[in-house]
């Protein structure tokens, strides 16, 4: 059954039927035409009788050889090096068939000698491959050349693409196959030495980067001036000097679009704008895109707060990669609209549903878990911003902890494989309730993912694990938005200390690495870990962030822009941690992930404390409060909260 559900016959059209009356005729040209070469006068007309009668059954056999090597479904405006090795091999299996015919069958039988003859099959060979492949490459041809012509006209811009020859070949044949329209590229920067003085797909390497001024001054001077400079992905690396690129050009006035990296992600060549946050990162993480969509294909997939930044990323990762069924769960009514019609967009045959529901309502959850019975939970809702939870801390705990409790006893009674909690790296040696919550949250976690560990029986359970990261470059209230707007308001950028330090990542990178975390959790032999945290590479200070981002918007730092430090706030610290002393780490073999072995109380343990805690929050008793999550969380740091 699983067999028949991955192999399906592609849909045939009208256009595929056009295409198989193109290859019958085909072979009836190669073959006859291999006669006529080979054999003159009295043998041609000798052979004629025999050789009408077998053509229609071999033209059928050809059909079939044709499109068991997908040349009826392969389109041919897009036909490339692999269809022609697939009418090379579908040539010679029909010329071995003559062979077989002539040798076997014909010869000894019909015959009596042989009747197409080594000098005729391998004439046929050549012709069929001739044939097969003439009319195909004529009709790219032309749409190559239309594609190009209006890719020269009027409202197309001309443009430099700044990267290697790799990624610019991408982009051109984009280009060229009408994915990416209104882009006339005129020339090629590359950072490979190797790349200059070639040419890509008939674009020319005019230089390094550091060129872009002298080309774009000699190109200013002719009838279409460059208007558009595309950055490709090797352009973002250190030594391209991606911030010196972005600078300049915006200096000459010239448009900058990007290339975002394809690499398994399974998407079509598309141009965005440049960002900040493009600038500021260490290379990303490679990811293993096929263990990704291997994990999430055909699965049914609940993910709770389903409309903010890291949430909404979830989402279309595990639509990209194959989800059969995608329920969005949102307490906000407008970040589940604009979640659903962006899904809608992007993928329209996906099966995505939203509902409105808030994670402290547990009946709630538990009628949609129970309802939908996902495969995968990924637990993203929450409340966030540590000065707000410091004020309003009763919030967070009903939130932060028992939404999550909530959650995750709905996804056990639903029977789910594993539920994902996204948290943060201020639950280590927690100086804020946001911190706390969180920690008292993956401990819950890990307790049950323990107590069902044990209640298995041989069965494989359910796996409940916890994944940290820390700041996430353009989510919802970050650091970078900020920054960006105090700069267009004209200052001055506020920065809390100047000795601030945080962890930094890309909202796709961090949702790529929780999907991945949740593939090595469900190993066949279950890892004895629980906590996965995200290698963030080396902290950043903030304000050589905020310095960095007043320069890429063309501007200088106490100069055109004042930066003002405003002092720590409450629950904030200097440092962010990723591990707890007691927590041995573990090296899981998957670049950008460390692990941790759990180390919680047990369940029951946990449970008493929830109790006191739902009767301390409902009554409004702060210490309480603080009381039973300093026993829980020895390493709490008192001086907060």
């Amino acid at each position: 059954m699983a067999a028949s559900s991955r192999f399906r016959f592609p849909r045939l059209t009208w256009r595929n039927l056009l295409i198989v009356i193109h290859d019958a005729l085909a072979t009836i040209f190669a073959v006859v035409a291999s006669f006529y070469l080979r054999f003159e006068g009295s043998g041609l007309i000798e052979r004629l009788p025999l050789l009408l009668r077998i053509l229609p059954y071999f033209v059928v056999f050809s059909i079939v050889v044709c499109y068991v090597f997908r040349l009826t479904t392969t389109k041919w405006r897009f036909i490339s090096l692999p269809d022609f090795f697939n009418i090379v091999k579908a040539s010679t299996v029909l010329a071995l068939m003559l062979l077989v015919l002539d040798y076997i069958f014909i010869a000894p039988n019909v015959y009596g000698t042989f009747f197409f003859g080594k000098t005729t099959i391998i004439i046929y060979w050549f012709l069929q491959n001739f044939a097969l492949g003439g009319l195909r490459v004529a009709y790219r041809y032309f749409r190559y050349t239309r594609t190009l012509s209006q890719a020269r006209s009027l409202d197309a811009s001309p443009t430099l693409l700044v990267g290697r020859a790799a990624d610019a070949e991408v982009l051109l044949r984009g280009i060229e196959s009408g994915a990416v329209k209104r882009t006339w590229p005129v020339g090629v920067l590359s950072p490979s030495l190797s790349d200059r003085g070639q040419s890509i797909r008939g674009i020319h390497v005019l230089g390094g980067i550091d060129d872009l001024g002298d080309v774009v001054g000699d190109f200013s001077r002719r009838e279409r001036p460059i208007e558009r400079v595309v950055m490709m992905p090797s352009a973002f690396e250190a030594d391209a000097s991606p911030e010196s690129v972005l600078t300049r050009a915006r200096k000459l006035g010239l448009t900058v679009s990007r290339l975002p990296s394809l690499e398994g992600s399974g998407e079509t060549p598309r141009l965005a704008p440049v960002a900040v946050e493009d600038l500021l990162l260490r290379p990303s993480v490679k990811i293993d895109y096929q263990r990704l969509e291997t994990f999430v294909k055909g699965k049914s997939v609940v993910v709770t707060g389903g409309g903010g930044s890291i949430g909404s990323e979830i989402c279309d990762r595990v639509v990209t990669f194959g989800a059969s069924r995608l329920l969005i769960v949102e307490n906000a009514e407008p970040a589940l609209h604009a979640v659903l019609e962006s899904l809608t967009a992007k993928f329209p045959a996906a099966i995505v549903e939203g509902r409105i529901a808030d994670i402290r309502d547990r009946t709630r959850i538990a009628h949609l878990m129970a309802e939908f019975k996902p495969n995968i939970v990924f637990h993203a809702a929450a409340l966030k911003h540590v000065p707000i939870l410091e004020r309003d801390w009763g919030e967070g705990v009903k939130t932060n902890i028992f939404g999550t409790v909530n959650v995750a006893d709905a996804a056990v009674s639903a029977g789910a494989d594993a539920m994902v909690m996204i948290s943060t790296d201020k639950a280590i040696e927690p100086v804020s309730m946001l911190g706390l919550t969180k920690r008292f949250a993956e401990m819950y976690c890990q307790a049950l993912d323990r107590e069902l560990m044990h209640k298995a029986n041989g069965k494989t359970p359910m796996r409940l694990i916890s994944v940290r990261f820390g700041n996430v470059l353009a989510s919802n209230g970050s650091v970078v938005p900020k920054f960006k707007a105090q700069i267009e308001a004209g200052g001055p950028v506020t920065v809390t200390h100047p000795d601030m330090v945080r962890y930094f990542m890309t909202i796709r990178e961090a949702c790529d690495l929780v999907v991945t975390s949740a593939t090595h959790a469900l190993d066949p032999v279950r890892p004895d870990v629980s906590v996965y945290v995200l290698n963030m590479g080396q902290p950043v200070k903030i304000v050589d962030l905020a310095e960095r981002i007043i320069r890429l918007s063309g501007l200088q730092p106490g100069y055109d822009i004042d930066i003002v430090f405003t002092g720590v706030r409450p629950g904030e610290r200097l440092n962010e941690i990723l591990f707890a002393h007691e927590e041995p780490t573990a090296d899981i073999g998957i670049a950008g992930i460390v692990a941790a072995r759990p180390n919680e109380p047990p369940l029951d343990t946990l449970q008493r404390w929830l109790s006191t805690l739902e009767k301390a929050v409902g009554s409004e008793q702060r210490s309480v409060i603080v009381g039973v999550l300093k026993d829980a969380i020895p390493e709490f740091k008192s001086g907060a909260a």
